[in-house]
């Protein structure tokens, strides 16, 4: 695998961050997540998008369109929700 550049990590963020995305369910690897929309977090250097499911975990998947693909925001409504995710506050505790 080649490591992308500082400038190719920092291309992958500026198009993928904050996108709605689909994986491409051919790939065995991503079927578990056919026809669900998730939301690209960020890009880490080995330029995999974190993406959230919100299902309480963050999964890394190649950003590339081979792997990925964007959902209009309108098209993610109803289908992503916020709030479901790993990165919400814990609920207060007694005492």
């Amino acid at each position: 695998m080649i490591t992308p550049t500082p400038a190719q990590i920092d291309a992958l963020k500026a198009e993928w961050t904050d996108q709605f995305v689909k994986v491409n369910p051919s790939k065995p690897e991503l079927a578990r997540f056919a026809d669900r929309v998730g939301r690209v977090v960020t890009v880490n250097w080995s330029g995999r998008a974190l993406i959230d499911f919100a299902d309480g975990g963050w999964y890394d998947v190649t950003a590339s369109p081979d792997c990925l693909t964007k959902v209009s925001a309108d098209d993610a409504k109803g289908k992503y929700d916020a709030k479901a995710n790993s990165a919400q506050p814990l609920p207060a505790r007694g005492g």
